[in-house]
């Protein structure tokens, strides 16, 4: 029986290489966003508002998907709006799909977040979480969307009788532009300013994040492990942490990200130097040195997430994640953390969003 996807989210960073994997896997995909992707023209595009309920059925009228890929969420101003937000989009979404009676899976993806805390709470909950984070890990006394947003899945669920799938990234090291969490897009901006201007490539996070054991999820890896978990029988109705498989420790990886730059290397100072305010003044600048180099985007805040890198990169605890529930199970994937960064900036390059 042909498989046909619907990846919710399909210009981003996530939902991108999600769709390049099931493409390459022989799937039908179907790509919705508020925009088509310009870089996948075998994807039908489905553009829909999905906190329209009317509009959202009507736009996926004559879609009928056997798997749903939800890679997306919106950002709020506080996180009681980014629970009633991002469970609407959920629900409404599957509320569309349901009377098509066609899904057999939905893949959630959603993050670390689920044992840290929102963003206004990162390690605010009264105790820190024990490492390396572990899908068994209880859910926090705290108002946190992604606990909405698998409870709409979990109840469309059970009323439309689908398996489910959670996948829980850490920071995502991909290409998307106009991405709202985007670390290695971010990182290699900020490097690309730093050689323009002479300033120094300094690590903009907290002691704990610069000597602590760390790790990534290349996006290529989220892809895969999503496409696996639709796959695999034993994969279904589990939650699963996702990382290249390797730790390092930014003391390591920051010389060399500086390196491949041909910049000078700042390492922690004593203090938190948000990326936020290091590059708060640069879009003038972007736009010129992308004027000069002839690169294809020249709005700096459609590449970086300078808040997002900070939140990430600011924590004051160290944070790593152990894959045991799919290692288990039987996937095998591994990614050099090193290599994802490097094979990033390539991309950038060759694409002429960096110079």
């Amino acid at each position: 029986m042909q498989r046909t996807a619907l990846v919710v989210g399909v210009t981003g960073i996530g939902g991108n290489h999600v769709a390049r994997e099931l493409l390459v896997s022989d799937w039908k995909v179907i790509g919705l966003s508020r925009r088509p992707p310009g870089d996948l023209p075998e994807v039908q595009h489905v553009a829909a508002d999905l906190l329209d309920p009317q509009a959202l059925s009507a736009a996926l009228a004559d879609v009928a998907p056997t798997h749903v890929f939800i890679t997306t969420w919106m950002r709020q101003d506080t996180e009681a709006e980014n629970v009633r937000v991002n469970a609407a989009l959920v629900r409404n979404l599957l509320d569309a799909l349901a009377p098509k009676k066609s899904v057999r899976h939905v893949a959630l993806v959603t993050g670390l977040k689920h044992y840290l805390g929102p963003f206004e709470a990162y390690a605010k909950s009264g105790t820190l979480p024990d490492t390396p984070l572990r899908e068994s890990q209880p859910r926090l006394p705290l108002e946190n969307f992604y606990y909405a947003q698998e409870d709409e899945v979990y109840a469309a669920a059970e009323r439309d009788r689908f398996t489910w799938s959670v996948h829980r990234p850490h920071s995502i090291i991909g290409q998307a532009v106009g991405n709202a969490m985007n670390m290695g897009t971010t990182l290699a901006v900020y490097a690309t300013i730093c050689k323009e201007t002479g300033r120094p490539f300094q690590f903009p996070g907290s002691e704990a994040q610069w000597k602590g054991l760390s790790d990534v999820t290349d996006a290529r890896m989220l892809a895969r492990q999503l496409v696996w978990a639709a796959d695999t029988d034993a994969a279904k109705n589990e939650a699963f942490n996702i990382v290249n498989g390797d730790v390092f420790r930014w003391s390591w990886l920051w010389p060399k990200l500086a390196e491949w730059f041909g910049v000078e290397a700042a390492g922690y100072s004593g203090q938190v130097q948000p990326l936020e305010t290091a590059m708060a003044q640069d879009a003038p600048l972007w736009r010129e040195i992308a004027t000069r180099h002839g690169l294809v985007e020249p709005d700096l805040d459609r590449l970086a997430s300078a808040w997002h890198t900070d939140l990430d990169l600011g924590r004051p605890l160290e944070v790593m994640t152990d894959m045991a529930n799919s290692r288990r199970l039987g996937f095998t994937a591994y990614q050099a953390t090193d290599a994802s960064f490097f094979e990033l900036f390539e991309r950038l390059r060759a694409q002429r969003l960096i110079p």
